[in-house]
Parts: C-alpha cells; structure tokens; sequence
C-alpha cells in the first residue's frame, strides 16, 4: 500500500514559476510512489473577500494548469474543496471548539490580520 500525500492549493492570483518549483513539479514527481489526492482550496480563499465570477474563473484556471503540469487524474485525485461538504461541516465544529486564544498564536492567521484588518473573518 502507498503512503497518500495530502496538499492543496489557493485559486487566487496567479500561479507563477515559485509555485511550479516549490509544490506542482514535486507534486508529478510523487504520483509515481504515492496516493496523491490535490485539493483546490477555495473555501480557504474566501476568508476575504472575493469576486465570485473571478474565483470560478481562477477555480478552472488552476484546475487546468494542474492538468497541463503534468498531475494525471488516472493516478491522482483533484478536487475542489467546496464540493465536498464535509469540510465545511468540519469547520464549523473546530470554530466552534478552537478558542480564540489559539487563533491569535498562528503565525498566518496573525499576518492576515495585521495585512487586512477590515477584511478578516475565522
């Protein structure tokens, strides 16, 4: 039985050469000794705001370049997170258990709040 690698990636802004060469190009490599499964994740993008017309457009984009990279469906499994509603259903039980406190020591949840005050959500 393979080990599965789990990683996902943000349908916002543009993938560039840094996203190929730290995650995608690792990722093709993988599928040959791992049970890969890639998530676009978008519900994780709209902790700020978002042009809903703009994310479906990134959503397919990101879909495409995936494919174009080298990540083969027969091999790995891609999706779209908000396709599954278990992970939603799973957010709102951890927001309704994490205390805040916790919240405030991540370093990323940190730096979004300082960059975008207004814009933050949990």
């Amino acid at each position: 039985m393979k080990k599965r690698v789990f990683s996902g990636i943000q349908p916002t802004g543009d993938i560039h050469i840094g996203n190929y060469l730290a995650a995608i190009k690792h990722w093709v490599t993988m599928q040959d000794n791992f049970d890969c499964i890639f998530c676009i994740v978008d519900m994780h993008a709209i902790t700020v705001s978002q042009d809903p017309k703009v994310l479906n457009a990134k959503i397919r984009e990101v879909s495409g370049l995936l494919l174009a990279a080298g990540i083969d469906p027969q091999r790995s499994l891609i999706f779209i997170q908000s396709h599954v509603s278990a992970h939603a259903e799973l957010a709102w039980i951890l927001n309704c258990f994490i205390p805040m406190g916790w919240m405030q020591r991540m370093t990323q949840f940190k730096e979004k709040t300082q960059k975008q005050k207004e814009q933050v959500s949990i």
